[in-house]
Order: C-alpha cells, then sequence, then structure tokens
C-alpha cells in the first residue's frame, strides 16, 4: 500500500522543482497501471511514511483554483505560517493576479502547523488571509525546517492531484527576486511544444552527503550510504530527495545557463539591483520581503528597456 502510493507520487517529482527550478508537468488523467514494486525506491517504506502527505490532513485547502482552468505556470511558494509579510510582498510583486496578460499564472502558498505557544493567533490570522485570497495551502504538519521534506512532499502531490492541467510548475523560496516575463519568455521559446521529462535550475552535480554530526545537513550512512549524490537543483539539503527520485526516473535535471555571455539564468548569490542585470536571469536570491517591494515598480516599468 505504501510502495504503491510511493510511486504514484514519485512518478509527479518531476512536476515541481526546489526553490530554483522549473519543471514540465508530466500528468496522465486517465488511470494508471499498477506499479511494479520490485522497482528500486529513495527510501525505506518506513521513512516515506513519515514524509508521505497521505499520512498529514489538510487544515486549508482550494481545490476549486485549478478546477476550470488549465494554468501554463504555478508558483508554488513555501512558506512559514508566521510570514505574513512575505506573502504579501509576493502577492503585490512577481506573484500578482494577471501579471501577464493572457498567460496564466497561479500563485500559490504551502504551510504547515504553526508551533506550540503562538498557535491560537498565527493560526486565526492565516485562516482570515486564506479566506480573503484563497491562496493558501495547509497541512497538519508541524511547520519547521526540519520538515521542508514533508512541506516539498505536500507541494508535489498537491500539484498532481488538483492541478493536473497546468503545462509548467516552479517551486520557489519567499526571499526570492522572480522574473516572471523572462521565465514565461524562455518558456514560450519560439512557440515550440511542451518540454517533457524536463527539471531545470542552478544544477549540483557534485554533491556529497555532510558525515559530521555537528552538521546542520548532517546524513548518516544508515539513511543514506553512497558516498556522493546524484545531481539535483539548488536550493539545500532537501532538495536531494528530487534529485534521488529523477534518478530512479531516468531524468536527469538540466543547467539553466547562457554561454555567451556564460551566466547562470538561476541565480544562488545576491546581486546588488540593476535593471538590466536581473533583466537576464530568472531568480536572484536573498531578499527582505520590504526589499522586493522597493525594486519591484522600477523592473516592472524598465526592464524592457535592456
Amino acid at each position: 500500500m505504501l510502495k504503491t502510493s510511493y510511486w504514484r507520487l514519485v512518478k509527479y517529482f518531476i512536476i515541481a522543482g526546489v526553490l530554483t527550478v522549473v519543471v514540465n508537468i508530466l500528468l496522465n488523467k486517465k488511470a494508471q497501471p499498477k506499479t511494479d514494486l520490485s522497482s528500486p525506491s529513495p527510501l525505506s517504506q518506513e521513512l516515506y511514511k513519515v514524509i508521505s502527505p497521505e499520512t498529514y490532513k489538510y487544515v486549508l485547502n482550494h481545490v476549486s483554483v485549478c478546477k476550470e482552468r488549465s494554468p501554463f505556470l504555478v508558483l508554488m511558494v513555501p512558506v512559514a505560517p508566521s510570514d505574513g509579510l512575505s506573502r504579501d510582498a509576493i502577492r503585490k510583486t512577481w506573484g500578482r493576479p494577471g501579471l501577464i496578460s493572457n498567460v496564466d499564472i497561479l500563485t500559490l502558498f504551502y504551510v504547515g502547523l504553526p508551533a506550540e505557544g503562538q498557535s491560537s493567533h498565527i493560526q486565526q490570522d492565516l485562516e482570515k488571509e486564506s479566506k480573503e485570497h484563497a491562496d493558501i495551502i495547509q497541512m497538519d504538519f508541524l511547520d519547521s525546517y526540519h520538515n521542508l521534506t514533508i512541506k516539498s512532499m505536500m507541494i508535489m502531490d498537491w500539484l498532481a492531484t488538483h492541478c493536473q492541467g497546468a503545462s509548467y510548475a516552479m517551486k520557489v523560496d519567499t526571499d526570492v527576486f522572480v522574473n516572471v516575463f523572462y521565465l514565461v519568455n524562455k518558456l514560450l521559446v519560439r512557440g515550440g511544444p511542451l518540454r517533457h521529462k524536463y527539471i531545470t535550475g542552478s544544477v549540483i552535480s557534485d554533491g556529497r552527503p555532510r558525515r559530521d554530526r555537528k552538521s546542520k545537513w548532517h546524513l548518516s550512512e544508515d539513511i543514506y550510504p553512497e558516498d556522493t549524490f546524484p545531481p539535483y537543483v539548488s536550493g539545500a539539503g532537501y532538495d536531494v530527495y528530487v534529485g534521488l527520485c529523477l534518478r530512479v526516473l531516468g531524468v536527469r535535471p538540466v543547467y539553466s545557463q547562457t554561454l555567451l555571455p556564460p551566466r547562470n539564468l538561476f541565480e544562488i548569490n545576491r546581486l546588488d539591483y540593476e535593471t538590466c542585470t536581473y533583466a537576464t536571469r530568472v531568480i536572484v536570491t536573498g531578499f527582505k520581503p520590504h526589499e522586493l517591494l522597493d525594486i519591484w515598480g522600477d523592473f516592472q516599468k524598465s526592464h524592457l528597456t535592456c
């Protein structure tokens, strides 16, 4: 039972990326044949049960947002329950509804439960905000750094279950500037067909597990005995699981860059703001909510002049 459910989810791990990823959704609306349970698995059934969305229940959900639409791009934002400032900044900048005419882009925020001691008022505020904007998805696991993998799985499963008509999806953190205009142009290049079995971003090809027990990203040999990770897309340790799933699926992440001049389109470092520098990248990281708001007006007005 767990393994069948696991393979249903792992099949869809190519539908969304972590932090700096854009991927094509491969969703078959018809019934799928039963999965071969002898196939390789990145995790044991016991560990998978901990991170599986089937272990948890929805507290807030908005299944109707994709019911009668097929978004070209879904922007999926993992965020802390208390971080209303980031959600508001994103809604007013790169996640604003109707930002690009004739291109259907949907922005959603994914959260777990607030920590004990602050849960009451934060949950009430979250429910009020959810009612107003209809863009918050919440499940009943504790929202914490160590549970980011659970949140990633929640995002993948929600998209695969409730938004099968979407063409592309991007999983992006709250401290990121997203040049949605450039991103959409890249995805629509030459009016070609949708890309399949496709995941792109800032690819890490030489990752290794941290064995130091004092490390924030410690990974024991019991959990992961191999000395190296398969290629995965940048965005902290929990992205490695996506890489493991992609290896099982036979999908290799594509590094998103230009050769002339050499440039990483998914910039994982903070760059000083300059309109034309930002106009030639998909993302730049390291922003606080007020900083996003400060530069967005100028960028939206001036980026086409570059």
